[in-house]
C-alpha cells in the first residue's frame, strides 16, 4: 500500500510539473519562439490535476454520489427514453451530444486577441465552471428521474422564476439547433464526400444498437472493434465517391440538405436510445477523440511553433476584424464550449441522466466528458495559431473589409501589421485545393488549414489537400452529433412545459405526446433554417449574432439552478462551487448584453447598427454587408429582432436569478419552509464500473453478480 502511494505521489508531482512547465513558457515568453506542445502541456496537465483531485472531491465530498441508490435509468427502464447504458457507450454519447461546433469554431475566432487569453478561459473555465456545471446539472437531474433544467427550476425555485428559466431555455435551445444546422449545410453543401461518409453513420449505428441489444448484448469490445471498422470504410469510401460518377448523387443542394436533417432530427429523436442516438455518438466519438489524440501526436512530433501573438493589439483596442468588442467580456463569449456552455447543461439534464446506470458515474461522464471538449476546443485554438497571421487574417475578415482579390487582401491585412504576400495567399489555397481562402469565415476552414499544417508535417506535404478537406467532413460530424441529441433533449423540454399543463406529457415516453412535440421542435428549428437557406440575411442567419451571448446566459440559469439545489440540499457550505462560477458568468454575459444593446459602436451595438442602416436608407445609400435595398431593410429588422432578443433574455436570467437568490435567502433563514422534489431512494441492483476501467473491487461485484445464486 504504501508503495502504491509512494508511486502516485511520484506520478502526480510529474503530471503537475509538467502542467506548470506549460504554463510558465506560455506567459513568460516574450517575443521569443514558442513551440505549441507547450500549450498541450498546459492543458493535459491540469485536466489530469483537475479530474483526479477537483472532481472527486466534488463528487465525493460535495454531492456524496451513492453507488446502491437506482438511477431512473434502472427504475424507469423502458426501451425508449429511459435506459440503462453502458458507462462506455454513454461517455461517447455525451461527448458527441455536448461537442458540437463551439469547441471548434469559437476558438479560432478568438485567436484574433492572441493565443493566451483564449487558452487560459478555455483550461481555467473547463475545470473551474464548464465541466462543474456539466456533473452537478447531471447529478440533480440524475436524482429527478431525469428533469430538464427548466422544469427543474421550475420546482426547486419556484413557478415565477422556473416558468422564465423554461421559456429561456427553450427559445435558446431553438436558436442552438438552428445554428448548428446552419454550419452542418454550409459544410456539406458541396462535399460529396462528407455527405456519404456521414451519410454511413446512421445504418452503422442502426446495426451497433442491434448487435447490442438483440445479437451479442454486452460484448461493448467486440461492436466497438466493427463499427471503428466500418468508420473507416466509410470515411476512405467517402473520397472514392467524390472522385467517381457518384459524386453527383451525393452532392446536395443546401435546401435538399434542409429537409433531410430535418428528416433525421425528427426520427433520431423518437426512435429508443439504444436504436441509433448512443450507438451513433459512441461511434463518432471513436473519430473525434482519435483525430484530437492524433492531432496532439502530431504536435509533439513536428513541434510547430505558435505564430500568432500571444496578446495582439486587437485585444488591447476591441477593433478586430473577425469580431468586434474588447477582450471583456467578447472572449468569454465567444470561446463557450470548450470553457463554459449553456448547452451542455440541456444535455446533461436531457438524454444522459435517463441512460446511466450508477450516480457514481456522474464524474467520468459529466466533468470527464467536458474535459475531453475543452482538449478540442485547446486544439482548434493551436490549429489557429499555428499558421501564419496573415492567412488567419485574411480567412477571417469579412470581403467588406479585405476585399475579393489577394493584392487587395494583402495590402489591408499589412496595414494591420501582419505581412503576407499576394502569392503566399494564392499559394495557401492552391496547396489544399480550394480556388481562393479569402473571407472563409465560420472558423471551420481556418481549422482545416491548421490541421493539415500539422498533419502534413507527420505524413508528408504530398497530403496536404486530403487533411485538409478531412477536417472539413470531420467537423460536420462533430456538429451532427449535437444535432440529433439537442433536438431529443428540446423534446424533453417541451414535454415538460406541456405536462405542467397536460399531465399526459409528463411521461416523456408516451407515444402521442413524443410524436407531438418532436415535430414542434423540428419545425421550428426547421424553419428558421429553412429561410436561413434561401435568404442570406433571414432566418437562424438573422439570430447568428446572438448565439454566443444567450448560450453563455443558459449557462447562468444552469449554475443558478446548481446554486440553488446545494443550499437547499443541505450543501450551504460547499455553495460556492457553482456560486463563483455563478458570480462571474452573469457578470460577463451580462455586460455583453449591455454592450449589445447600448454600445454606441454599430459593430457592437445591435440599435446603433440599426440606427446606422437606417440612416443610410433615408440617405439613398447602401451599406456592406447589404447589396440592395431590400437587404439594407432587412438588416434593420435584424437588428431591431436582435436588440429586443438579447434585452428580453437577460430580463428573464436577471428574474432567474434574483428568485433563486430570494429562495436560498429563505432557506437560510427559515429551512423548514424549503421542500426537495427529489426522487425517493430506491436501493439499485445493478452493478457497474465508475470510472471508465473498474477497479480490482469493482471486477468482484461484477463477477459475484455475474454468478448464479444456489437454491
Amino acid at each position: 500500500m504504501r508503495t502504491a502511494n509512494v508511486r502516485s505521489i511520484v506520478v502526480w508531482t510529474l503530471v503537475a510539473l509538467i502542467g506548470a512547465t506549460g504554463w510558465s513558457v506560455l506567459a513568460l515568453s516574450r517575443g521569443e519562439d514558442v513551440s505549441a506542445a507547450w500549450m498541450v502541456a498546459a492543458a493535459l496537465g491540469t485536466y489530469a490535476i483537475a479530474y483526479r483531485f477537483y472532481a472527486k472531491f466534488i463528487a465525493q465530498k460535495v454531492l456524496r454520489v451513492d453507488g446502491t441508490r437506482a438511477t431512473p435509468a434502472e427504475r424507469l427502464d423502458n426501451g425508449i427514453d429511459f435506459h440503462p447504458t453502458d458507462r462506455r457507450v454513454l461517455l461517447g454519447h455525451h461527448f458527441a451530444a455536448i461537442a458540437g461546433a463551439g469547441p471548434l469554431v469559437g476558438p479560432v475566432l478568438a485567436a484574433q486577441m492572441g493565443y493566451l487569453p483564449g487558452t487560459i478561459w478555455i483550461i481555467a473555465g473547463v475545470v473551474f465552471a464548464g465541466a462543474v456545471q456539466d456533473m452537478v446539472v447531471l447529478f440533480f437531474s440524475t436524482r429527478r428521474d431525469g428533469r430538464s433544467l427548466g422544469q427543474m427550476a421550475r420546482e426547486e425555485i419556484g413557478p415565477f422564476g422556473g416558468a422564465a428559466a423554461l421559456i429561456a431555455a427553450f427559445a435558446i435551445m431553438i436558436i442552438l439547433l438552428g445554428v448548428l444546422a446552419l454550419v452542418i449545410v454550409n459544410a456539406l453543401a458541396a462535399s460529396p464526400w462528407g455527405t456519404f461518409s456521414i451519410g454511413m453513420t446512421i445504418p452503422i449505428a442502426l446495426f451497433m444498437g442491434f448487435y447490442l441489444r438483440v445479437l451479442r448484448p454486452g460484448r461493448i469490445a467486440e461492436v466497438s472493434l466493427i463499427g471503428v471498422g466500418l468508420l473507416l470504410l466509410a470515411l476512405v469510401a467517402g473520397r472514392w465517391v467524390a472522385e467517381s460518377s457518384w459524386a453527383d448523387t451525393f452532392t446536395l443542394a443546401p435546401a435538399t440538405l434542409v429537409v433531410w436533417l430535418v428528416a433525421y432530427g425528427f426520427i433520431a429523436s423518437i426512435l429508443p436510445v439504444w436504436m441509433l442516438l448512443a450507438p451513433r455518438d459512441y461511434l463518432s466519438t471513436f473519430m473525434k477523440i482519435g483525430t484530437i489524440a492524433l492531432l496532439a501526436l502530431g504536435v509533439v512530433i513536428a513541434l510547430p511553433t505558435l505564430r500568432m501573438d500571444a496578446v495582439t493589439d486587437f485585444a488591447r483596442h476591441g477593433n478586430g476584424p473577425v469580431f468586434a468588442g474588447s477582450l471583456f467580456p467578447f472572449v468569454f463569449i465567444t470561446i463557450a464550449c470548450g470553457a463554459l456552455s449553456g448547452f451542455h447543461a440541456l444535455i446533461s439534464s436531457g438524454t444522459t441522466p435517463k441512460m446511466i446506470q450508477k450516480e457514481t458515474q456522474v464524474r467520468m461522464i459529466g466533468y470527464g466528458s467536458m474535459l475531453m471538449e475543452s482538449s478540442v476546443a485547446i486544439m482548434a485554438l493551436l490549429a489557429a495559431s499555428i499558421i501564419d497571421p496573415g492567412l488567419y487574417f485574411a480567412m477571417n475578415a469579412p470581403a467588406g473589409v479585405i476585399g475579393t482579390t489577394v493584392q487587395n487582401a494583402s495590402q489591408v491585412v499589412g496595414g494591420w501589421g501582419y505581412q503576407i504576400s499576394p502569392d503566399a495567399l494564392a499559394r495557401a489555397a492552391q496547396r489544399v485545393e480550394e480556388s481562393s481562402l479569402l473571407s472563409r469565415t465560420g472558423g471551420a476552414p481556418t481549422l482545416a488549414v491548421g490541421v493539415s499544417e500539422i498533419f502534413s508535417k507527420v505524413t508528408g506535404g504530398s497530403l496536404r489537400a486530403f487533411w485538409y478537406h478531412f477536417a472539413i467532413m470531420f467537423e460536420a460530424l462533430f456538429i451532427l452529433t449535437a444535432l440529433d441529441a439537442g433536438t431529443r433533449v428540446g423534446r424533453f423540454m417541451l414535454q415538460d412545459m406541456l405536462g405542467n399543463v397536460i399531465r399526459p406529457f409528463k411521461n416523456v415516453s408516451w407515444k402521442p405526446g413524443l410524436a407531438i412535440t418532436s415535430a414542434i421542435v423540428c419545425a421550428l428549428w426547421g424553419y428558421f433554417l429553412w429561410v436561413g437557406v434561401h435568404e442570406p440575411l433571414g432566418g437562424i442567419n438573422q439570430l447568428f449574432p446572438i448565439f454566443g451571448i444567450s448560450n453563455q446566459l443558459l449557462a447562468a440559469v444552469a449554475l443558478a439552478v446548481c446554486t440553488t439545489l446545494l443550499v437547499k440540499s443541505g450543501r450551504l457550505k460547499w455553495a460556492w462551487i457553482t456560486g463563483i462560477p455563478l458570480a462571474w458568468d452573469a457578470t460577463v454575459t451580462l455586460t455583453a448584453s449591455w454592450q449589445k444593446v447600448f454600445s454606441g459602436d454599430p459593430r457592437v451595438g445591435f440599435f446603433k447598427q440599426r440606427q446606422v442602416f437606417q440612416d443610410a436608407i433615408d440617405s439613398g445609400k447602401v451599406l456592406p454587408p447589404a447589396k440592395t435595398m431590400d437587404d439594407m431593410h432587412t438588416v434593420v429588422t435584424n437588428s431591431t429582432v436582435d436588440g429586443v432578443l438579447t434585452a428580453v433574455l437577460a430580463v428573464l436570467i436577471i428574474v432567474v436569478i434574483a428568485d433563486a437568490a430570494r429562495v436560498c435567502v429563505r432557506h437560510v433563514r427559515r429551512p423548514a419552509l424549503s421542500t426537495l422534489s427529489e426522487s425517493p431512494y430506491v436501493e439499485s441492483k445493478l452493478t457497474a464500473p465508475a470510472g471508465l476501467f473498474p477497479t480490482r473491487t469493482e471486477k468482484e461485484e461484477e463477477r459475484d453478480a455475474a454468478t448464479p445464486t444456489s437454491v
